[in-house]
């Protein structure tokens, strides 16, 4: 392999490129929250983010989670530029390349645990029968010790 190929090792996993983040406050004031972020993820790598209330660690896990857009910079997942996308390709995004572990419980209140692993095949273009979905819900349950 000569110096210009690539493979897939050689792309990380996460990449972001001088990202910020400001909130508006009001119609004038912006509050910079992150500024000029730059990180690479590579996969297996393990990562923990750390750091005093209110520095960011938050915002920075709500753009990397493509729940937030970053208000400057590059956001790549996978090699694709993710931080500008559409909410609909985000929301793809999110189904398909990444699972989240909450501080908090987000969970559907009047729906049971099965109901909640299987909703968001719902939102995937796979076509699974009911059968089929209970019985991937109930696989997931059971690898993460709820069954």
């Amino acid at each position: 392999m000569n110096s210009t190929e690539t493979t897939t090792n050689d792309v990380p996993l996460i990449r972001l490129e001088h990202i910020d983040k400001a909130y508006r406050l009001g119609s004038e004031l912006q509050v910079p929250v992150l500024k000029d972020i730059n990180l690479e993820i590579r996969s297996g790598e393990y990562v923990a983010l750390t750091g005093a209330s209110g520095s960011g660690k938050s915002t920075l896990m709500n753009i990397l989670g493509c729940l937030d857009r970053p208000t400057g910079g590059k956001y790549f997942l996978d090699g694709t530029e993710v931080g500008s996308a559409s909410n609909d390709v985000r929301a793809l995004v999110r189904n398909r390349k990444i699972g989240f572990v909450f501080q908090s419980f987000n969970l559907l209140p009047r729906t049971t645990a099965l109901d909640n692993v299987i909703m968001p095949l719902q939102y995937t273009n796979e076509s699974l029968s009911a059968k089929e979905a209970k019985k991937r819900g109930e696989e997931m349950l059971c690898r993460v010790g709820l069954a």
